[in-house]
């Protein structure tokens, strides 16, 4: 199997399946990173849920959607924010500042910009959606 962005793939998978007004979705390969992103995803209600098999060859996650996604997507390379840089970052990948998240990546596990600056924590952005 050829190296890919497991993240890029995942994030461009949803992203095709909800513009194609699909109910469910395949994504392959799979990691421990992806399956905290969707948790998180499915945490703040973007998804209904994810079932994750392993098949030996990299396994798969199935994921069933709300189409409540507009757009989402990776961001690479993952750049590192301070907890009180969170609106520059909005202000790039969201279209307004009460819609969406970006996925963080903290000291604390994975979890939305939201739930990081209320903690006070800093990180490394993967990821956003709206």
């Amino acid at each position: 199997m050829p190296a890919m962005n497991v993240l890029a793939n995942l994030f461009v998978t949803i992203d095709n399946t909800e513009s194609r007004r699909k109910s469910e979705c395949v994504i392959l390969p799979t990691s421990k990173l992806a399956i905290e992103v969707l948790n998180t995803l499915k945490k703040d209600g973007y998804i209904q849920d994810f079932e994750h098999i392993e098949d030996n060859r990299g396994g798969k996650f199935t994921v069933k959607l709300f189409a409540k996604i507009s757009k989402c997507g990776s961001i690479s390379p993952r750049f590192k924010v301070k907890k009180s840089e969170y609106p520059k970052w909005e202000q790039q990948y969201l279209p307004s500042y009460t819609r969406g998240m970006l996925v963080v990546t903290t000291n604390q596990g994975v979890m939305s910009h939201h739930e990081a600056a209320n903690k006070g924590l800093g990180g490394f952005l993967i990821g956003y959606v709206y």
